[in-house]
């Protein structure tokens, strides 16, 4: 049976650390504060880098891991909310810089469920036979869409991007997945609203409160523990697997208690629920492949270790799947 599995991963972040000490300066909040709600103690932010920068240093980091020439790719899938331009892709970005001449490229929006909406995509195209590899990536650069006056998401977001190069196999890959959306809740978390102003409708817009995140904390953090809980159990049950035999489950890093509080329900120890959101916060589509990333490069998994990885972001979206590395 052909499956797809991920051969390399890859990161790249900004250099730039702020500290919840240092965004105490700028709004009226405390280490204390951020760390007891959401579990983050600093993000990397960017310095002017923007979300090519990011994904192109991560696509040529898989490649070079995978030891794959970059003429070899047949498909480049990038995730994302916060890309360089409305047009081009940031796929198309990449595939120029790095010379995958031969490869398609198209970039995906889930928002923070993005890169399992991407890996999913890619899974399809390999399974079908049109075609062999990929590299996928979750890329953002968050820091350009907050509102660095509103306390309640400047704490929350990092910069970022993570990938892997996946391939045609015929050793375990990708088992079970699960990917949802519930559209009726759109409007708990939304950012960039471009209306319809032109030469003959010129109604002034509101833009810069619409351009920004904006999100009611409560109603997602609902959502999530709700929606990824029962989407880990059926992923689970269809694949006939037990807590017990999940190495890590690599869930959006979103938020500590929602962690805490998924890993409850499924009864699945917190030990086992990697997290590293107290580094790098929330990176949208690139935390999932971050997490993977510091996983291989830690040497945590090996071969054969059956992970869970899964998300949850605006839309509302969620994507669930098990992997056997």
């Amino acid at each position: 049976m052909i499956t797809t599995r991920i051969i390399s991963t890859g990161a790249c972040v900004p250099e730039q650390v702020i500290t919840n000490d240092d965004l105490s300066k700028i709004v009226d909040t405390s280490d204390e504060w951020i760390t007891q709600r959401t579990g983050i103690k600093r993000r990397h932010i960017s310095a002017g880098e923007n979300t090519s920068y990011f994904a192109i240093n991560t696509a040529r980091q898989v490649l070079e891991r995978a030891e794959v020439s970059a003429e070899d790719v047949d498909l480049i899938i990038v995730a994302s909310v916060t890309a360089d331009y409305g047009t081009p892709s940031l796929a198309c970005m990449v595939q120029k810089e790095i010379g995958a001449v031969n490869a398609v490229a198209f970039d995906v929006n889930a928002a923070c469920s993005g890169f399992m909406f991407a890996l999913s995509i890619a899974d399809k195209y390999i399974k079908t036979g049109m075609y062999e590899n990929a590299i996928v990536i979750g890329a953002e650069t968050l820091s350009k869409i907050v509102d660095w006056k509103d306390r309640s998401t400047c704490v929350l977001f990092g910069d970022g991007s993570g990938g892997a190069y996946v391939e045609k196999s015929e050793d375990e890959g990708i088992l079970k997945e699960e990917l949802g959306a519930k559209g009726e809740l759109w409007d708990i978390l939304t950012q960039g609203y471009v209306g319809c102003s032109n030469a003959f409708n010129e109604e002034p817009l509101e833009k810069d409160n619409l351009w920004y995140v904006n999100m009611d904390g409560r109603a997602v953090f609902k959502f999530a523990t709700k929606a990824v809980t029962k989407s880990i159990e059926r992923v689970m049950e269809s694949a006939g697997v037990k807590p017990e035999e999940i190495k890590y489950v690599v869930p959006h890093q979103a938020n500590a208690r929602i962690v805490d509080i998924i890993s409850r329900k499924l009864g699945i120890s917190n030990e086992k629920c990697y997290r590293n959101m107290a580094e790098y916060g929330n990176t949208s589509s690139a935390s999932i492949p971050i997490v993977l990333n510091e996983l291989n490069e830690k040497g945590l998994i090996e071969r054969g270790d059956k992970l869970l990885l899964t998300g949850f972001g605006g839309g509302m979206t969620w994507g669930t799947m098990l992997i056997s590395w």
